[in-house]
């Protein structure tokens, strides 16, 4: 087993996975796992700039990881930055803060890439379930962008769209710098038209309808279960592997799109930093369902977080074996 860490830096969130590895066999134990949400991409869609304030909440974050990641003893750290770091001009002072306080140089890197981990993570452990049909179609929901992975044991086709839930929530939610308190029919109706514009382009190079089972990742998605299971507080083991019917997935994203700010947030599994944006996440996923004719969706906790650590534990066995 080899000790790693993983982070992953969004738009939305950054979050850090220390866990032991078996490269050879895929096994991955858990040490810490954990979630900021820093809203990094605050702004980025107007501006094409990371805001100064969104620089220091994610370098806040990233000293409580560096302190848990020098707890554990990680023998070896990778930082993955996704589609905010990708759109921003001043990328530069991102990238220097995250070397400072980690001494390791975020990636910043692309779609295809992102897809790549997203895909390994949440498929690795599923291999040689029989109630689950091939090919799987991965779906990472975002705060920026979503990528939509096809694959079997491997990736077949991959891509990356501009659609997540922070970005839409900015780009037609948004009046005078505040978030509709609920938003407009007309509103919602703007954010569907892009993400259908998004599936266009998705499945130009991605055959989503070949696809037998939906995976969904990342906390819109997770949201949506921790919901739809009626759960207290968030609970990542009741909601890993669960399954969301497309009913659910329909009924609740009804509700988020019409109630007030307090109803939202009055959710007992809500996190805060998602009050705002959850809606926005939820109708991507709808579409894409309604789009494929999915029944139900498999609600994954392992993402790009793991097929992040899956590969430096290989990076590190294959340094092993050259040495």
């Amino acid at each position: 087993m080899t000790r790693v860490a993983a982070v992953d830096c969004g738009t939305n969130s950054i979050r850090l996975l220390v866990a032991d590895a078996d490269p050879v066999t895929g096994e991955l134990v858990d040490l810490d796992r954990r979630m900021t949400i820093v809203r990094l991409g605050q702004g980025v869609d107007r501006t094409g700039r990371l805001a100064p304030e969104a620089l220091e909440r994610t370098f806040a974050a990233c000293r409580e990881y560096a302190e848990v990641i020098k707890e554990h003893g990680a023998e070896r750290v990778r930082f993955v930055a996704t589609s905010a770091s990708r759109d921003a001009e001043n990328r530069d002072e991102f990238v220097r803060g995250v070397l400072d306080i980690l001494g390791v140089e975020p990636e910043v890197i692309t779609g295809a890439q992102e897809a790549e981990f997203s895909f390994t993570g949440a498929t690795k452990e599923l291999t040689g379930r029989d109630d689950l049909a091939k090919p799987y179609l991965v779906v990472d929901i975002g705060g920026g962008s979503t990528e939509f992975v096809v694959g079997a044991e491997k990736v077949r086709a991959a891509r990356s769209v501009d659609v997540g839930c922070v970005r839409m929530t900015e780009r037609h939610l948004v009046r005078d710098g505040v978030v509709a308190d609920p938003p407009t029919r007309e509103q919602f109706a703007a954010v569907r038209a892009d993400i259908e514009a998004a599936l266009d382009l998705a499945e130009a190079t991605v055959p989503l309808k070949e696809a037998r089972t939906l995976v969904g990742l990342a906390g819109s998605v997770t949201t949506l279960a921790a919901i739809a299971l009626g759960l207290e507080t968030y609970d990542s083991t009741a909601i890993h592997h669960s399954r969301l019917s497309y009913t659910q997935v329909a009924t609740i994203t009804a509700r988020l799109m019409t109630a007030p700010h307090a109803e939202r947030a009055a959710i007992p599994s809500m996190h805060p930093g998602r009050v705002d944006v959850i809606a926005s996440g939820a109708l991507v996923l709808l579409a894409i369902m309604d789009r494929i004719g999915a029944q139900e969706v498999i609600v994954s906790e392992h993402d790009i977080l793991d097929g992040i650590a899956y590969q430096v534990a290989e990076d590190v066995e294959a340094g092993r074996n050259l040495g």
